[in-house]
């Protein structure tokens, strides 16, 4: 059974769309008007394992700020749909990546119950037209939709962009584990019987 999802969303700010594979190969075809956050997503796709398509437009005139989050919001509804009732997977992962001197812990948890907690040291500034404050309102907007628990954790690092890959690599290698299927029954991993 393919876990698959094609999301849109558009307003007067943006047009995003996302496809999503959770059962891929890697392979990215990424299009955004935000270099940085474009070289995120391929670092998501390919160490996830997750085969994705993004098509985005924003008013980057302005700033970044509405196209990163969109974009965030419709993956974690791509997530979302390609999970489905999210019987027999995971549901946990764990893992930590390092990128020279910066090493970043995450964990997720495709709990159906939305929450971020941001634990990377990232001052006001910016990596080239970037601005680093986004990467928390990536992660938040990505938590609410995929209504997932996420948890950033910096353990060492200076670089800015070096843990800023380090976090989407190591979440990329946690999301692979958690919306991985284990098992081959109906059960689903929670006392509820239910994850929302």
């Amino acid at each position: 059974m393919s876990r698959h999802a094609t999301v849109t969303r558009s307003t007067g700010e943006t047009t995003i769309e996302v496809s999503l594979e959770l059962d891929g190969k890697g392979d990215a075809s990424i299009s955004t008007p935000v270099p940085f956050l474009s070289h995120m997503l391929h670092q998501l796709s390919r160490h996830g394992g997750f085969d994705l398509r993004v098509q985005a437009t924003g008013d980057t005139h302005i700033d970044d700020h509405h196209t990163v989050e969109d974009v965030g919001l419709v993956l974690g509804a791509a997530f979302k749909q390609a999970l489905g009732d999210r019987k027999g997977i995971e549901r946990f992962g764990s893992r930590k990546a390092p990128l020279d001197e910066a090493l970043v812990d995450v964990t997720v948890d495709l709990s159906g119950r939305p929450y971020l907690v941001f634990g990377l040291t990232l001052p006001k500034a910016k990596i080239g037209t970037f601005d680093v404050e986004l990467v928390k309102e990536f992660w938040q907007a990505f938590a609410v939709k995929a209504e997932c628990n996420v948890h950033l954790h910096q353990l060492a690092g200076q670089n800015l962009h070096h843990i800023i890959e380090a976090a989407f690599k190591a979440a990329a290698l946690a999301l692979r584990d958690a919306t991985r299927v284990t098992r081959t029954t109906d059960a689903v991993r929670s006392t509820k019987d239910h994850l929302d």
